[in-house]
């Protein structure tokens, strides 16, 4: 790994240091606003890994998410004692193959009708769950029981116990950025980074691109059945709004804000994001007017977005310029 590498890395290795610390240190309320935060940076992560790594700008992303969440809700009401091992699985692979069925039919197409169809792919979803007795209608459902992650009769990981699912969060956010980043380094990861800059170029050197778009948009889709699942089991309730598409849009917010084309942005992104909701909702500092927080968010991200164009991540390269 080269020096520059190693440089980029290391803010992201301290940050993680600092998430394992954390819960010595912070109340109750924060530690819950960091497990947020981790639970929507590997969201954010899934979701650059088409956007910002293969340039497929997705409006549905969501849809995955909340498959993975509900799964978790459906599995634990019709199978008692259900753990990890079987709920994980479940939700992946629900997920995963909705979005093959999603991909296969939206990848032949390109720009806006990508948007457009992967956005329709998600509402189509999301009124299944909100419609239907299957989802539980626009309540949602209630988990029954949290599953946990046990061998025989020893529990691994118990998520009736709050630290605990902090810190299955915390691994399950430095696994999947690890994962993300050594898969980038890969071919697959390469031929991704060719097809965004010219896929035309790509095909004439002989990469059949659909399969490796494909292939991108189901492991985005697996991943954000994972954060889907992390959440249910947080909340312990799922809701059709986690489909909705202002939540697919909250995400690419959050990749945009953070920076495109790099995972420590979709990270940055993520906790820019939360932190701004939960300031502009804050009533001791807003007063009343704390209820129009989405128009004090929304003048903020213009105000981020025209100040910095390459997002969060080049306001260092900013500051160096200017010293």
């Amino acid at each position: 790994m080269s020096d520059v590498s190693l440089v980029k890395l290391l803010p992201v290795v301290l940050a993680f240091v600092v998430l394992a610390a954390f819960p010595s240190f912070g109340s109750t309320f924060y530690v819950d606003l960091a497990a947020k935060v981790m639970i929507y940076a590997i969201l954010a992560l899934s979701l650059e890994l088409i956007v910002g790594q293969a340039g497929l700008v997705s409006f549905g992303h969501a849809a995955f998410f909340g498959i993975g969440a509900y799964a978790v809700a459906l599995v634990t009401a019709k199978i008692d004692g259900a753990t990890l091992w079987f709920v994980v699985p479940v939700a992946v692979a629900a997920a995963a193959a909705y979005a093959l069925v999603v991909g296969a039919l939206s990848l032949r197409t390109k720009g806006v009708y990508f948007i457009m169809i992967t956005l329709a792919f998600a509402q189509m979803a999301y009124f299944v769950f909100h419609d239907t007795p299957f989802g539980g209608g626009s309540d949602g459902i209630y988990l029954y029981y949290k599953p946990a992650l046990a061998l025989g009769s020893l529990v691994l990981v118990d998520p009736e116990k709050p630290l605990v699912m902090y810190y299955l969060m915390l691994v399950s956010l430095v696994a999947t950025f690890s994962f993300l980043a050594v898969m980038l380094r890969s071919r697959f990861g390469r031929a991704l980074a060719g097809i965004k800059a010219n896929e035309q170029r790509m095909r004439a050197a002989g990469f059949p691109t659909y399969p490796y778009k494909l292939g991108a948009f189901v492991l985005a889709a697996a991943i954000a059945s994972g954060a889907g699942v992390l959440f249910a089991m947080k909340d312990g309730v799922v809701n059709p709004e986690l489909l909705a598409w202002h939540q697919s849009g909250a995400l690419l917010i959050m990749i945009i804000l953070g920076g495109l084309g790099h995972l420590r942005g979709a990270m940055i992104g993520a906790l820019a994001f939360t932190l701004l909701q939960e300031v502009f909702q804050s009533e001791a500092l807003f007063g009343s007017f704390a209820k129009h927080w989405q128009l004090l968010l929304g003048l903020a991200i213009i105000g981020f977005v025209a100040a910095l164009p390459r997002g969060l991540i080049g306001l260092s390269d900013r500051v160096r310029g200017r010293a």
